[in-house]
């Protein structure tokens, strides 16, 4: 190996030196773009500053903006803890130690389990008043009603009737169709297939009820008597009833064949088809509070901006920057150029819309806000601004967003709560937005006042100074790493279409497009000061999102952070660690209530209001070792950084979820170690003593504790007693199949396909199993054979984060691929991504995201061991190169350069001083460093 190393410059400042590390060649594939706007929320494009986040759809004569501002939940400060729980941790302990696991789950989830908003006997008794007084209302069941001025809307509705306009719809809503009766059939009994519903149904044949239904998953297939039936025309009339989440005919995943009529005895198919298109009345739109265990975050509203078109739109293009977080659209109508940009500043605190054409006075735009919460309103505030506010239902938040415009010539003027500009140059609209959110456990917060500060900030700025700050701020984050691999890279290919024709030979670059890609959500919903990047990072349309939009901390979150520190996004992590920290605060009650334990404790979910209880099942909403995960993080970022401050900060954080498992680990008689008990390995299995997960988790935590102890040089008392602990957990055990037991017990079924592969957290993102134990490592791997390359989104995800640990580069992009595949297809939709790059689980969650992105660079660079593994995991599809800015333990930056799968050059940047250990194909070269210096090595 011929080496040269190098020591070229000094620099005063750690972040000029990543910034200014040495150009390398870049492709310009930092572009999403598509011929035609989007039709649909997974269409459109994301632009966000860590608290405003906005989807762009890029309409043409009318541009739509959904918004969304992080703090914006619902729920309150409460109580989540169940009080004296622990009194039943015994019992449950004892009746798994018995064998007992359904008679353990049903008394956990009696007495174990987190209080719900809504306390369930309260919400019985106002259910049953509620229920009572709409069901006897059943006028509308008569065939003489009159429904020709009610609304229509199609069925089925798979993802239900919030996806088809009734966003937010919680109550009782009648529908109405009729069908000829045939004169073969009269006299005879008929079947009505109408597939699911959610989550009642009384369903009514010429005013007369024939059935009724119940439960989100059961078929209805009801009888029609032959009296309920007469000649001719025969009107249906069904009263869904919806307590909370999705409404209505949720259809079926089969091709069976619902919404159907036919004779008993007779097969669907011969019967008669119901119309897509029923009408629909709203009748009451209020049933009580559903009690829930956790808050979900909310949509803020909706940006219009409408524009008189004349003449055929040509030459329509959208797209998004990533190098500048720009959005825009540009096109062609009536001889006049138009070109629109959209982005939102981290300086001005605002998103800003600049609208300009090429001819004078040519542009016109009339601005509207809009909402799908119930209580709002839009105000004046003075000559060029608009208020809006929303007021979240059963909640203790609003939410306010100003909107002001700037028109270069032209009139402007309020009329009936839009702002109207004519014949203007060029038009800049500011939006700001808050809530009353301040913490927590405060919601005192003035959102008008903070609206109004951001804007008097902006004042009478000028675009283009605006549009530098934001530039500048994004751009010192987004720059400092880049990434581009050999070959073609499809840029001519609009985005969706380079989605539908991928292949990693053909197009190596849409990967180099995903990783970045990744970087720009992070750096656009998680950004200091602000909330952590949730389920949906910052973005979401719904009132009722999949999973609440929230945080589930047995993977989703910490994945959200995997990219962060290893793609030089260091300073997107703050959000993740105040988190951790509220957490543990609130974590200090639940450990006590619920374990008798000191130290914090953290379930499988956790929302803004820091619950930190068991939610949802006992069967997998008992898992303790959320909290030690998390301080996960804060170890790896410390390796990352070398910031002994921020580890002087958290470090208790870690010394307070140890002491809670030295209280809660218990001797297992069976084997003589300690154990977690109960819990599981989610979300398999149920809940059982001992998951491989837990273990694994748990002496990783205790492993960084030493460490980060040693680091402070503090607590050598407790570092003896974590070590004790260490050494005493129950191992990982390889069982009969020679797969890594998910459990003590060695009851792995091989044909599992189980989406969650929990007891390969020590491969990934842990350090618990490595190639220093190479028996462990292959039973590692013959698991995630087992478990096969299929699955969506977060699991495809940690799948190749798993293969590149164990060094099989191009197993681990066949499921990057997979990752990258097309989300629709035949109108359904599957894993993949959405035209827009987002990660499709589906629904969207925005960790699939982060996850591949993450894998990315691991197969790339691996630092978790002894030294600096390069390329461990270098596929042979991308055969050539190039990374700067790729950060490695220790307080290393890398950029390396390859051809032909062999590395050419290495230049690491040292942020800390430490002993630099680079490995490359089983050759190792270590050498001392100084902070700031930058160290060349060639002819690998």
């Amino acid at each position: 190996m011929k080496k040269n190393l190098l020591s070229v410059r000094n620099c005063a400042a750690v972040l000029a030196l990543v910034v200014s590390l040495p150009a390398i060649s870049q492709d310009n594939n930092l572009l999403l773009w598509y011929k035609k706007p989007a039709t649909k929320w997974t269409e459109a494009l994301p632009i966000g500053n860590g608290r405003l986040g906005g989807m762009v759809y890029g309409g043409v004569a009318e541009e739509h903006i959904q918004l969304n501002e992080s703090t914006l939940w619902t729920g309150r400060p409460r109580n989540y803890n169940r009080q004296h729980a622990v009194q039943y941790l015994e019992p449950i302990r004892t009746l798994l130690r018995q064998g007992k696991q359904g008679e353990a789950e049903k008394l956990a989830a009696e007495q174990f389990m987190g209080m719900k908003s809504v306390d369930d006997s309260v919400y019985a008794q106002r259910k049953r008043t509620w229920l009572k007084q709409v069901s006897s209302q059943t006028q509308w069941s008569q065939p003489g009603v009159a429904d020709k001025l009610w609304d229509s809307i199609r069925l089925p509705m798979l993802n239900g009737w919030e996806a088809m306009g009734l966003d937010g719809l919680d109550g009782a809503v009648w529908f109405r169709t009729s069908f000829e009766l045939p004169a073969a059939w009269q006299g005879k009994e008929l079947v009505l297939a109408l597939g699911k519903i959610r989550d009642m149904d009384y369903t009514y044949v010429n005013g007369k009820m024939v059935a009724a239904g119940e439960g989100i998953n059961t078929k209805r297939v009801y009888a029609i008597p032959a009296a309920a039936l007469k000649p001719g025309k025969n009107v249906l009339a069904i009263q869904v009833i919806n307590f909370y989440d999705k409404g209505g005919f949720a259809g079926v995943k089969s091709d069976e064949r619902i919404l159907a009529v036919y004779p008993k005895g007779a097969t669907a198919e011969s019967g008669i088809a119901l119309s897509n298109v029923w009408k629909y009345k709203i009748q009451n739109a209020t049933p009580p509070e559903f009690p829930q265990y956790q808050a979900r975050y909310q949509p803020l509203g909706d940006v219009y901006f409408r524009f008189p078109v004349t003449g055929e739109v040509e030459e329509y293009k959208r797209d998004l920057d990533l190098a500048t977080a720009t959005a825009h659209v540009q096109y062609k109508a009536g001889g006049v150029q138009y070109k629109r940009s959209y982005f939102v500043s981290a300086p001005h605190r605002a998103m800003v819309a600049r609208f300009t054409a090429d001819k004078p006075g040519a542009l016109n735009v009339e601005a509207l806000l809009g909402t799908s919460h119930k209580a709002w309103q839009v105000k004046q505030v003075d000559a060029r601004t608009l208020a809006f506010e929303i007021q979240v239902k059963d909640g203790a938040l609003r939410g306010t967003s100003y909107m002001r415009v700037f028109a270069q010539k032209g009139s402007l003027a309020v009329k009936a709560g839009r702002l109207v500009v004519k014949g203007a140059d060029a038009v800049t609209f500011y939006i700001t937005a808050a809530t009353n959110f301040k913490n927590y456990q405060d919601v005192s917060g003035n959102p008008a006042a903070i609206c109004k500060t951001a804007l008097q900030a902006i004042g009478e700025k000028d675009f283009t100074s605006v549009e530098a700050a934001h530039l500048k701020d994004y751009q010192s984050l987004f720059n400092a790493f880049s990434l581009s691999f050999g070959g073609g890279n499809r840029t001519d290919l609009s985005t969706d279409e380079r989605i539908r024709q991928y292949s990693p030979a053909a197009d190596p670059g849409l990967l180099s497009l995903y990783t970045q890609y990744g970087r720009y959500l992070l750096i656009s919903s998680s950004r200091p000061g602000g909330q952590a990047a949730n389920l949906q990072g910052i973005w979401n349309e719904l009132l009722t999102p999949p999973w609440g939009s929230k945080y589930t901390t047995n993977i989703n979150l910490q994945m959200n952070y995997w990219p962060a520190d290893v793609l030089n996004l260091s300073g997107c992590t703050a959000p993740l660690f105040d988190l951790i920290a509220e957490a543990g605060e609130a974590g200090e009650q639940t450990a006590k209530e619920y374990y008798g334990a000191p130290g914090w404790v953290l379930h499988h979910n956790t929302d803004i209001w820091r619950g930190t209880a068991p939610i949802n099942a006992s069967n997998h909403g008992i898992w303790v070792t959320g909290a030690a995960w998390l301080c996960h993080h804060i170890w790896d970022h410390y390796q990352f950084t070398q910031d002994t401050a921020f580890l002087r900060k958290y470090y208790p954080l870690m010394k307070s979820a140890a002491s809670f498992f030295n209280s809660f680990l218990v001797k297992d008689a069976a084997t003589g170690k300690i154990i977690s008990t109960p819990s599981n390995s989610p979300e398999h299995g149920g809940l059982v003593a001992g998951p491989t997960m837990d273990h694994q988790i748990i002496r990783d935590l205790y492993k960084a504790c030493i460490a980060a102890a040693a680091v402070l040089k503090v607590d050598s008392d407790s570092s003896i007693r974590w070590q004790q602990q260490y050494d005493a957990i129950a191992p990982n055990i390889i069982g009969r199949y020679g797969q890594l037991q998910e459990w003590m017990k060695d009851v792995d079924d091989t044909s599992d396909t189980h989406r969650h592969v929990s007891h390969l957290w020590g491969v990934y993102p842990g350090t618990d199993i490595t190639w220093q134990t190479p028996e462990q490592m292959k039973a590692a791997r013959q698991s995630l054979l087992y478990r096969g390359d299929g699955g969506t989104g977060w699991s495809l995800a940690w799948k190749v984060n798993l293969w590149a640990r164990f060094l099989e580069g191009d197993h681990a992009l066949l499921i990057l691929s997979n990752l990258l595949a097309p989300a629709e297809k035949e109108g359904k939709e599957q894993g993949g991504v959405y035209s827009n790059l987002m990660d499709a689980h589906p629904p969207f969650q925005i960790d699939g995201n982060f996850g591949g992105a993450a894998g990315l660079a691991e197969m790339l660079v691996q630092s978790q061991g002894e030294g600096i593994v390069l390329l461990p995991a270098l596929p042979a599809a991308l055969a050539e190169g190039q990374v700067s800015g790729i950060k490695a333990r220790g307080g290393f930056v890398l950029q390396l350069v390859w051809q032909q799968q062999r590395l050419q050059k290495v230049v690491v940047t040292s942020l800390a001083g430490k002993t630099c250990k680079l490995i490359y194909k089983g050759k190792e070269k270590s050498f001392a460093t100084k902070a700031g210096q930058e160290y060349v090595m060639e002819g690998w």
